[in-house]
């Protein structure tokens, strides 16, 4: 009918055009990728035995991850809240930092890193968020998040629902 269902003989285009052919499958009932891959089908067919092919895979860097893996050297490591997409990271503001410093002063590298340091501590210290939320655990936001959602449960006593 569709062959064997190991999947090491044929694909899975083979089986379903298997299915049609053998009047198992009504060809209105065929997947949607089936008349996309009949179209434009791959160049090589994806099969489990065609060995991998030796390509070099590039490293994909950005200008700033040097920046930002040096800052994260030297500095000490904060908690993220990776959910609050409303204030940049400490990374991201010192990034900005250090990339307006080069513009204006091109030249010496670890002043510029050393002066965007003492820039984001000073800007840090200011900021209208006066709590140090580097001290801020990722476990006592959880635990806010938790007492904020107890708030908003209903009082519900199951006893007396089933009393009656």
């Amino acid at each position: 009918m569709a062959q064997s269902r190991l999947e090491k003989i044929g694909t899975i285009f083979t089986r379903v055009n298997g299915l049609i052919k053998a009047g198992a499958m009504r060809f209105e009932d065929r997947p949607i990728w089936y008349d996309l891959y009949t179209a434009y089908p791959p160049k090589l067919e994806p099969r489990y035995d065609r060995p991998a092919p030796d390509i070099k895979i590039k490293n994909i860097f950005y200008a700033e991850d040097v920046i930002r893996a040096k800052y994260h050297k030297s500095e000490r490591h904060e908690t993220l809240n990776l959910l609050d997409a409303r204030r940049k990271t400490q990374s991201q503001n010192f990034i900005q930092i250090y990339e307006n410093l080069k513009e204006q002063n091109p030249l010496d590298e670890e002043k510029i890193f050393d002066t965007a340091v003492e820039m984001l501590a000073e800007q840090t210290r200011k900021s209208p968020e006066a709590k140090d939320e580097s001290t801020i655990s990722l476990s006592s936001n959880f635990a806010d998040s938790l007492n904020k959602e107890d708030r908003n449960k209903p009082n519900v006593n199951i006893k007396k629902i089933f009393e009656e």
